[in-house]
């Protein structure tokens, strides 16, 4: 096929139509360029749900097998589950994924061995290239001495290893209703919960990637209304959605009311710093809220700042040596596990906290959720520097507000901050404010939103 990479080719991962953008003979390219890139003598291979999934991945496994590299197949699989299997088996590794994307796409998310990402800066540029190169001038040709392609089973592992750092076995029991949207969800918690004294109300855990009951996007409202009636209509604990690929973890509480991201941040937070003494390094992305930096100064921790994106919060994570890192979009990174992100140890942890105390979801949370939030607001410009230099121009010099530069710009007062950033594909600035109450925010995010829409 004719492939534009520039249109696949993202900067964390590759993701496109399939067939229309890309096929498995281009996965078979992807994965002969992974083995090159990483000089790989053996590699883990996993993949999720979607129909065109098993065929991306054993494409990929042939072209890495090709220049050598002896495959590891773990079949169906969470992305954690893959970052897992990288760690555990310190080889690296590549998800045949789309995340939450709609059922036409896939993608591949690729690491080194101990799941050390690549990225753009980190071979991903290189790999794009060498599929490009070939795309012009044909496949290579298989080595010598091709690698071998085997299976392995780790969904029992990985379960274990996620209960080895969260002790659930002595919580009160708790009724939890899980979404799982027809992903990954559906074939890792099971296993997960096995055991523990939890009765789990079950919801679209049948793997189906053409997703018949809602997109699994958890970030998108509409796609927690089904979990938010269901949690009260059982009288149960709280609820957790996964999305498509299960990396991420959304939570409601007993009343069906979405808990913040940034609140679990906190949450989490304060118990990895419990368990390392009272000490550590904890990151976390500029529009997490406030509360986050000041639980982990009251637990001991230092927070450290970072840009938005996984690649930001990992480098920094290794950098630092940081214990754990959190993302309002409700990516949560641990350092026992290979300072890669799983959204399952998140739910375990906000399960172990519920479970060791006798009060509800919502008042255990109340003290990590201390500002009022805007959520993030999306608006289509024409011009997105010369929006973000108007509002640099309207508060710049102002007594007692402050503006920095770390990602798009971040304008912050004593009782009030608001960040605007540019999308890296879209036409569109990202607005979030956060204030001490709901009036403050209101007026702080309705004046931002005026400059960015004049």
């Amino acid at each position: 096929m004719t492939a534009d990479l520039s249109q696949i080719v993202k900067a964390y991962d590759v993701r496109g139509v399939v067939p229309d953008q890309w096929d498995e003979t281009l996965a078979g390219l992807f994965g002969a360029a992974f083995a090159e890139v990483t000089e790989a003598t053996a590699i883990v291979v996993g993949h999720d749900m979607r129909p065109s999934s098993p065929g991306l991945a054993r494409a990929f496994a042939r072209g890495a097998a090709d220049r050598g590299a002896d495959v590891t197949e773990i079949g169906l699989c969470s992305t954690d589950q893959l970052y897992y299997a990288s760690g555990a088996l310190d080889l690296p590794g590549a998800m045949f994924t789309a995340s939450h994307n709609p059922a036409q796409y896939n993608g591949i998310k690729m690491c080194r061995a101990g799941a050390a990402p690549v990225g753009q800066d980190t071979g991903l540029a290189q790999i794009r290239e060498l599929v490009e190169e070939w795309l012009e001038s044909g496949a290579p040709e298989p080595v010598a001495e091709p690698g071998t392609i085997g299976s392995r089973e780790t969904l029992e592992d990985y379960a274990a290893h996620l209960r080895s750092l969260v002790d659930l076995t002595a919580v009160r029991p708790l009724k939890v209703v899980v979404d799982a949207g027809n992903g990954m969800g559906g074939h890792t918690v099971p296993t997960v919960f096995a055991g523990l004294p939890l009765t789990l109300v079950p919801m679209y855990f049948e793997l189906d990637g053409t997703f018949p009951n809602h997109e699994a996007n958890p970030l998108d409202p509409a796609n927690l209304v089904d979990l938010q009636k269901r949690v009260p209509a059982e009288g149960a604990d709280l609820g957790i959605a996964f999305d498509g690929d299960a990396d991420r973890c959304f939570v409601v509480d007993e009343n069906g009311d979405p808990v913040s991201p940034s609140a679990v941040t906190a949450l989490v937070a304060a118990r990895e710093l419990a368990r390392n003494g009272g000490a550590g390094t904890v990151i976390h992305n500029l529009i997490t809220s406030r509360t986050v930096p000041e639980v982990v100064r009251e637990h001991g921790g230092t927070p450290v700042r970072t840009r938005v994106g996984h690649s930001f919060i990992k480098a920094e994570m290794a950098r630092t040596g940081a214990i754990f890192g959190g993302e309002h979009s409700a990516h949560y990174y641990f350092k026992d596990f290979w300072n890669a992100d799983t959204g399952m140890l998140a739910a375990l942890h906000v399960l172990a906290a519920l479970g060791g105390q006798e009060g509800t979801l919502s008042a255990l949370v109340a003290q990590y959720d201390r500002y009022a939030g805007s959520g993030e607001i999306n608006s289509t410009v024409a011009d997105q520097a010369g929006r973000i230099a108007a509002i640099r121009a309207a508060y710049e010099g102002r007594d007692g507000v402050t503006l920095d530069d770390l990602d798009g710009l971040t304008v912050s007062a004593a009782d009030w901050w608001f960040n605007v950033r540019p999308s890296n594909t879209e036409p569109l600035l990202r607005l979030n404010a956060e204030a001490k109450d709901e009036a403050t925010m209101a007026a702080i995010r309705d004046d931002a939103l005026t400059i960015i829409r004049a």
